[in-house]
């Protein structure tokens, strides 16, 4: 009688956990939306003091790369162009003494056109202070024309080296290196002290306090799938250590791909599938590499 009653229990927990490991519709992994940071410039880091499992906000510096080059790169910059704007030329008082020739030879001209309508001047001397005023009046031009010429070379130039000057404030700039988002500093790649590349990795940051489950699921499937949808999923810990939460549907693949050797779906059979991406508020306990189990 005893002996009946334990085969009874066993194929009850037999049957049971059969039911339970098919209850899930798919499975997946959990993972984390995270950023590589690479530095942009070269040069020996300076300050490197973060570590990993740190968490770092938005806009804060993580990492200093020696800008010392830059720096002194913007002042020679400066000093050259304080100098070519100390060469520019004064317009108006190099013209000053031009100026003034036209306006006492302008007199004359004035003075002699009233002589001679008294015939107290002939018309040669009237002729002479005319074209006296124009070779005046040519010289001014001329002058005038080329003070124009160096002043827009100058200008010219200034513009050139001004858009150097920010060029190197921008490198400056990128010599401090911050965080794009708020997260958790996942993976420390360099070290202060090391010589940083532009494009080499620094460190990777994940925001943690938001995991998605990327499972999953057949073309059959699908028509109970929708962008928002709230899902129950199981993170398994490992031994019979499992957690349920509430999930979101928040992205799904417009194409298909064959399925992952780790994946199981209901339907074992199906080759392809879609991989989708679920939404789940983590508590602390989640942690990217998790084995979850999606309930639809």
């Amino acid at each position: 009688m005893n002996r009946y009653i334990i085969l009874c229990l066993a194929s009850a927990v037999l049957f049971y956990g059969c039911i339970t490991r098919n209850e899930f519709d798919a499975t997946g992994t959990f993972e984390a939306e995270s950023v590589t940071i690479s530095a942009e410039t070269n040069g020996r880091i300076l300050e490197f003091d973060v570590q990993e499992g740190e968490s770092v906000c938005a806009g804060e510096s993580v990492c200093v790369i020696d800008s010392a080059a830059f720096v002194l790169q913007r002042r020679t910059l400066a000093a050259q162009q304080k100098a070519l704007l100390a060469g520019k030329p004064d317009t108006q008082k190099q013209l000053g003494s031009l100026r003034e020739q036209i306006n006492k030879q302008q007199r004359e001209v004035d003075r002699l056109k009233a002589l001679v309508s008294d015939d107290a001047a002939t018309p040669k001397q009237l002729d002479d202070a005319t074209a006296g005023l124009r070779v005046l009046q040519s010289q001014y031009d001329a002058t005038l024309s080329t003070l124009r010429g160096s002043s827009a070379s100058i200008d010219g130039n200034v513009a050139v080296i001004t858009t150097q000057m920010d060029q190197a404030d921008y490198n400056i700039a990128k010599c401090r290196v911050t965080a794009p988002i708020m997260g958790t500093v996942l993976t420390k790649y360099m070290q202060a002290g090391e010589f940083a590349a532009a494009g080499k990795p620094l460190l990777k940051i994940a925001d943690l306090d938001q995991m998605y489950l990327r499972a999953y699921f057949t073309s059959d499937q699908l028509s109970r799938i929708s962008i928002g949808q709230k899902v129950k999923v199981i993170a398994d810990f490992g031994g019979e250590e499992t957690y349920p939460y509430e999930g979101t549907v928040s992205w799904i693949a417009s194409e298909s791909e064959f399925t992952p050797k780790s994946i199981q779906t209901k339907n074992s059979r199906a080759n392809l599938v879609y991989a989708v991406k679920i939404a789940v508020k983590n508590d602390g306990r989640l942690k990217t590499g998790i084995y979850g189990e999606v309930i639809l």
